[in-house]
């Protein structure tokens, strides 16, 4: 019998991350990135998807662009409730933070009221105020088949409003966001959404990102509670 080396728990190491990544490139800041999460889902798995959300206590709207995502949401929300825009690359881009936060808007956002806070002695109360608003308007990372929902964050800041929070929950999510199951969640995280969100804060704030904290929604049990806008194009990450 050949005798072990104590190389090999290493080796072995080696080998299974080498599985796990599989052939995929890296940042300009050298983290692994796999860009196959970028590709849109095929009409079967948004209706599966949306099948299961339903199935879940989740109410799902299906849209085909981005713009339409906007004007679902927008009839959505209400005129005389606070209205806080978590963190994301979607809500930015589908117009719907310009739309909320932006000059001239018709909603009572919390960003403004936020803003006028003085961070270095009134965060507390910054915190605060975007943990408990009447609406948060944002989107997750992935979606499984079965109808998990998964959203992961470096502080966390968005996911109180998410999980319990907020008395309405708005998710504008693009189709390449959806997955098989609980694991291809997870590399979807890791291996996409965690690498841009890392090269946005480095280009924007001169620091890494980290995928910190994780929240998974499997069903909500507050019919109406959460909404979730499914957008056949791509957008975010």
């Amino acid at each position: 019998m050949q005798k072990k080396t104590s190389q090999e728990p290493g080796r072995k190491a080696e080998l299974e991350e080498e599985a796990y990544l599989g052939d995929v490139k890296k940042t300009k800041y050298g983290v692994p990135i796999d860009e196959r999460y970028a590709v849109a889902s095929p009409e079967e798995r948004i209706q599966k998807s949306a099948q299961s959300l339903r199935q879940n206590g989740f109410e799902v709207h299906v849209v085909d662009t981005p713009k339409d995502a906007k004007r679902v949401v927008q009839s959505l929300l209400p005129l005389d409730k606070t209205i806080f825009t978590a963190s994301s690359k979607t809500v930015k881009l589908s117009g719907l933070e310009e739309s909320i936060d932006g000059p001239g808007s018709k909603y009572k956002s919390l960003r403004k009221e936020i803003g006028k806070l003085n961070r270095a002695t009134q965060f507390r109360e910054q915190v605060k105020l975007g943990a408990a608003p009447d609406v948060v308007v944002g989107s997750v990372h992935a979606i499984t088949e079965s109808g998990q929902v998964f959203a992961a964050s470096a502080t966390g800041s968005q996911l109180s409003p998410f999980a319990a929070g907020a008395e309405k929950v708005i998710w504008v999510v693009g189709s390449q966001k959806l997955v098989k199951d609980f694991d291809d969640a997870m590399r979807r995280m890791e291996l996409y959404s965690y690498p841009l969100e890392d090269v946005r804060m480095r280009e924007a704030l001169n620091m890494p990102s980290a995928l910190a904290k994780i929240l998974i929604v499997n069903r909500e049990i507050i019919p109406g509670r959460i909404t979730i806008v499914l957008v056949r194009e791509s957008i975010g990450f």
